[in-house]
């Protein structure tokens, strides 16, 4: 399945994955493993629409983007406490963060819909199994 993604959203995945990765590697505060594993993985596809072959690397695919979401957000705050709500910083990051929650939304529905589509073929709940065996490929 395809996660469609506009400019804005690429360029705010890709800048938001980068400061992580950098904060990990510099041995600042860091994602749980696992996360920045997820991270690691998106980045290296952050080149246009993401093919999203299973319900596995889908979920891979959210729990990045609710880390950098949660990242941007914090980041958000702190540009306008230090700057107040209309300083340049505060303005970028809010879009950045706006992006990538956009782009979220959009990777819950499509991993709703892998979910489904499991459910109805195997007539059974997803397992952990059946998210990462079950292709959806284009």
């Amino acid at each position: 399945m395809i996660l469609h993604c506009s400019f804005e959203e690429l360029s705010a995945l890709n800048e938001a994955a980068g400061r992580v990765l950098a904060a990990a590697g510099a041995g600042g505060v860091a994602a749980p493993p696992e996360v920045i594993a997820d991270i690691e993985a998106l980045s290296t596809r952050i080149t246009g629409d993401l093919s999203i072959e299973s319900l596995h690397e889908a979920r891979g695919v959210i729990r990045a983007l609710r880390y950098l979401i949660g990242d941007g957000r914090t980041r958000t705050d702190a540009f306008i406490v230090d700057q107040g709500p209309a300083g340049e910083m505060a303005i970028l990051s809010y879009f950045e963060y706006a992006n990538l929650l956009t782009l979220l939304e959009r990777a819950v529905r499509l991993g709703d819909q892998m979910t489904a589509l499991i459910e109805v073929m195997t007539g059974q709940p997803v397992t952990d199994e059946s998210a990462r065996q079950i292709s959806f490929t284009e």
